[in-house]
C-alpha cells in the first residue's frame, strides 16, 4: 500500500511539473522588448508607464519646473517624442528629420499651447514601436535589440523623472502607481 501511494504521489507531483513547464514557455527576444516597450507605454508593470505619467495634466502643470534647472513634464516628453521618433526612423531604414546635435533643444522645444499635441505624439510614437517591432522579423530584431531596449530604457528614465516632477508640483496621484 505504501508504494502505491508513493509512486501515486510522485507521479501526481511529476504531473504538475510537466503541466507548469508546458506553461511556462520561454519568452522569444522580440516578446522581451515588446514587453519592455508596452510597460514604458500603456501597461502598468513594474513602474509608471507614459501614459499615466502625462494623464490629467492641464498645459500649464505640464509646463512647470521647480526653477532650479530641471526639466517640465513637458520638456521630458518633447525630449522622448523626439528620440523615439528618430529611433524608430533610423529602424525602418527612414532618414530622420533633420537635428544639429543640440540635444538640448530636444528638451526647450516645447510650448505648453501644443501640449495635447505632445501627449498625442508620445503615444503614436511608442505604439508605432510597438507596432514596428512586432512586424520586424528575427534577424532585424537581433540587429537591433539593444537599441531597442535603450529607447526603453531611455523612456523609463525620463517617465520616472516625470513622476518626481509632479510630485514636486503636487499633481500626482500615488494610488497611480508610486507613492
Amino acid at each position: 500500500m505504501k508504494r502505491v501511494l508513493v509512486v501515486v504521489v510522485v507521479f501526481v507531483v511529476a504531473s504538475c511539473g510537466f503541466a507548469v513547464a508546458q506553461q511556462e514557455k520561454p519568452m522569444t527576444l522580440k516578446a522581451v522588448l515588446l514587453e519592455q516597450l508596452r510597460s514604458t507605454h500603456d501597461k502598468a508593470e513594474w513602474f509608471v508607464p507614459a501614459n499615466t505619467a502625462v494623464a490629467g495634466l492641464t498645459p500649464a502643470q505640464a509646463s512647470w519646473t521647480d526653477k532650479s534647472g530641471n526639466h517640465s513634464v513637458g520638456q521630458l516628453a518633447n525630449h522622448l517624442v523626439f528620440w523615439d521618433r528618430e529611433m524608430l526612423a533610423k529602424f525602418k531604414g527612414e532618414t530622420p528629420a533633420k537635428f544639429d546635435g543640440n540635444n538640448d533643444e530636444t528638451f526647450n522645444n516645447f510650448d505648453a499651447k501644443s501640449w495635447d499635441t505632445t501627449v498625442k505624439q508620445l503615444d503614436q510614437v511608442m505604439t508605432d514601436w510597438e507596432n514596428a517591432v512586432e512586424a520586424a522579423d528575427d534577424a532585424k530584431i537581433s540587429l537591433w535589440a539593444s537599441r531597442i531596449a535603450h529607447v526603453g530604457a531611455h523612456n523609463a528614465y525620463h517617465i520616472g523623472q516625470m513622476v518626481y516632477v509632479r510630485k514636486l508640483e503636487g499633481v500626482w496621484d500615488p494610488n497611480k502607481g508610486v507613492k
